[in-house]
């Protein structure tokens, strides 16, 4: 488990057992929800549609064994089904608002009962998009429930009354992988339902699904040139694990998410005019795109790599990469050669 995640966990959970810290610990709470799901939307809005159904780890035990789509499918129908009919005894946002047509998923359920290629093809099925304002709607609304909770909710039981709406509801497979859902979470009291939908769940899949995309990205990056079309390397960029590089759709550089089609201009530029990268054009010293844009931190700091590219080629590129990296991180690497160009050139060649 993420020990910075873990850390908050355990102080939330800590927080909730006494009176006197338990709107702290609801605060806390939602915060590191708010925290966690940032991952979910750079995952969004970083990756193609395709990542969303790949399995890369489908033979391994554990939660990176399914697809990025299932994780958030997952995570949000048991919460959506936790939060409204449980707690707060009202409509699923699954019915109320039309998520099922809307998100295109042949189930209801949790997906517990799914295995292997089932889970690739229910992958398949569903509008990402969609998935997303399911699951951030979700969100929203259970942040609203725990505002709302008192201390003394906490031990609220539930009755068997509850367990026949769940079952009534064909929200849980009667799969006996997906069953057992029903008693373990009629078995607990409402704070014992906030130590594990509402947290500690959202850490296991959410770390699951960082190893998903991270193995997805060097898939995507084998083979592939490590020179950036601006003049980085993607082998040393502190984005190695996020991004699978401008050569590639697993693109996350900043100036890609942040751009028309998610394509960079320095990207979309060097292809208009048919070159490998920016190292091969003319207007180079002088370009203000992208990357080098002059309000851009790392402009100089890459206009010196692209230059160096230029009169050295990639391979002296990436070996003077190693061992500048040898000495100095990729932050501190950019802040030396970014003062001016001309002198970060110099740097790379006494290098």
């Amino acid at each position: 488990m993420d020990k910075d995640w873990s850390e908050k966990n355990k102080e939330v959970q800590s927080l909730l057992s006494k009176e006197k810290t338990y709107t702290e610990a609801i605060e806390k709470l939602i915060a590191f929800r708010e925290e966690m799901f940032q991952q979910i939307t750079w995952i969004v809005e970083g990756y193609p549609e395709e990542a969303f159904y790949q399995m890369p780890f489908a033979n391994a035990k554990g939660y990176h064994s399914k697809t990025l789509a299932y994780s958030i499918w997952h995570i949000f129908r048991i919460e959506d089904i936790v939060a409204h009919e449980m707690i707060a005894e009202d409509e699923q946002i699954l019915f109320k608002d039309g998520y099922t047509k809307k998100i295109g998923s042949p189930i209801i359920t949790t997906g517990n009962e799914l295995a292997g290629e089932e889970i690739a093809e229910f992958s398949k099925k569903l509008n990402i998009q969609e998935l997303y304002l399911y699951a951030k709607t979700v969100k929203d609304t259970s942040d609203q429930i725990l505002k709302n909770l008192q201390f003394k909710d906490l031990k609220k039981k539930f009755t068997d009354e509850t367990k026949a709406k769940l079952i009534k509801s064909g929200c849980v497979s009667e799969d006996e992988n997906a069953f057992w859902l029903i008693d373990y979470w009629c078995g607990k009291d409402i704070k014992g339902l906030i130590q594990m939908p509402f947290s500690r769940h959202w850490i296991m899949h959410i770390e699951a699904m960082r190893r998903i995309k991270d193995k997805l990205c060097l898939i995507a990056r084998k083979g592939v040139d490590p020179t950036a079309i601006c003049g980085l390397s993607c082998n040393h960029c502190f984005l190695s694990e996020w991004c699978g590089g401008c050569r590639t759709n697993y693109n996350v550089c900043s100036f890609a998410t942040c751009s028309e089609g998610r394509i960079c201009p320095n990207v979309k530029c060097c292809n208009e005019k048919n070159i490998d990268g920016c190292y091969e054009c003319s207007e180079l010293e002088n370009c203000p795109k992208g990357f080098y844009v002059p309000t851009n931190d790392g402009a100089n700091a890459a206009k010196a790599q692209a230059l160096y590219i230029r009169k050295y080629g990639k391979k002296e590129f990436l070996k003077v990469q190693d061992r500048l990296h040898e000495k100095f991180e990729f932050q501190k690497t950019q802040e030396i050669l970014g003062q001016d160009y001309k002198k970060g050139l110099k740097i790379l060649e006494d290098t």
